[in-house]
């Protein structure tokens, strides 16, 4: 996502950990969002579990609607793609401006892990010029989404002795660089598929180095063949895939088109059908946040981070409720038994218990 799109000028101070409940309206239309009355909330009341729909057990089912939301780290300027390390108990996640990526355990907090992580060149690069999406390989190596480096690429380490030594997976698409490579997934199949917005570029979508003349989702296949499989979005960010890798979601963080979409995919990862999943552009301006960053529960259940914090879908589309953080939310994270979802928001690193 574009930190300057959705970050507020004033920061907002958390003094506390309250959670409250609050029912909102049905959503009828499950395709697009009903108009919302603008709040302004500060401080601990800002962070709450929103219900929306008439039946709480739906939601109840899947999190404590009264469950805490806890603050594990702060101070980043805007993090980003967080990965969870299930040999080593740890979750990864990336601060974009500062080019780093961070650790967090239980037992030792946030560490510095790796830099530079997604520009390795010289001198200065841009407002974003860090690693983004984090994904695994594989054979268990770092894949990076790297903004400044304008490619998609693997860290040559392992993940206990992490070294700033990368070797590019996919970097341009006939002939022509990517944008800045934002977030990416990877199948069964070994197959890798990422976007690629602008926002990396010094100038963003009016950069002159800029060789691609639209944002783009692309698959890279093991044979190290990239195919462009959706042109027609405005802002790629997040996606994600449905648990039998059938249905490709991505969420396009553009304010003007604050949607999530579904494809269909054919058995070589092509789409072959496009679907509104939700739309949520009439609350842009009554919330923080875009579409960005989102994961899939093995239940089909989407997390999906957009206006106001992560919104929880049922596969269908329904939106079922919103764990509001209080911040523009950028991406979320399950652990191994999908027990725990960490939420990268804003300069904040949060994480809420689930009902696995």
């Amino acid at each position: 996502m574009n930190v300057n799109e959705v970050r507020f000028l004033l920061r907002v101070a958390i003094p506390g950990l309250v959670i409250s409940m609050m029912m909102t309206h049905c959503i009828a239309d499950n395709q697009k969002a009903p108009d919302e009355t603008a709040q302004t909330m500060t401080g601990d009341k800002a962070r709450k579990i929103v219900v929306l729909q008439p039946d709480t057990s739906r939601l109840a089912s899947i999190i404590d609607i009264n469950g805490e939301i806890e603050i594990l780290g702060d101070g980043f300027t805007w993090s980003e793609g967080p990965l969870w390390i299930a040999d080593q108990q740890m979750l990864l996640f990336t601060d974009v401006p500062a080019n780093k990526v961070f650790s967090w355990t239980e037992s030792g907090g946030v560490k510095e892990y790796l830099h530079p992580a997604g520009y390795t060149g010289a001198g200065t690069h841009s407002k974003e010029p860090g690693a983004n999406g984090l994904a695994l390989s594989a054979d268990g190596h770092l894949l990076l989404c790297q903004h400044g480096d304008r490619r998609v690429a693997r860290m040559e380490a392992p993940l206990r002795e992490p070294k700033a030594v990368f070797s590019s997976i996919a970097d341009a698409w006939q002939g022509k660089r990517f944008n800045s490579p934002n977030d990416l997934i990877v199948n069964s199949k070994g197959q890798i598929f990422f976007t690629d917005p602008p926002y990396g570029l010094d100038k963003q979508a009016d950069d002159p180095t800029r060789e691609i003349d639209f944002q783009g989702v692309y698959r890279r296949d093991p044979d190290g063949q990239v195919h462009v499989i959706v042109k027609d979005l405005s802002r790629p960010n997040g996606l994600a895939l449905s648990p039998d890798e059938q249905t490709l979601y991505v969420a396009n963080s553009d304010p003007d088109r604050a949607i999530w979409m579904a494809y269909t995919l054919d058995a070589s990862g092509n789409t072959i059908v496009e679907k509104l999943f939700y739309d949520a552009t009439s609350l842009v301006s009554q919330h923080k946040g875009l579409p960005d960053g989102l994961k899939v529960n093995r239940k089909g259940i989407l997390f999906a981070t957009g206006p106001g914090g992560v919104w929880i879908f049922d596969p269908l589309g329904t939106p079922l409720g919103r764990i509001e953080t209080g911040q523009a939310t950028a991406n979320c994270a399950l652990n191994s038994d999908q027990s725990v979802l960490y939420m990268c928001a804003d300069d904040y690193l949060m994480r809420v218990r689930l009902k696995s």
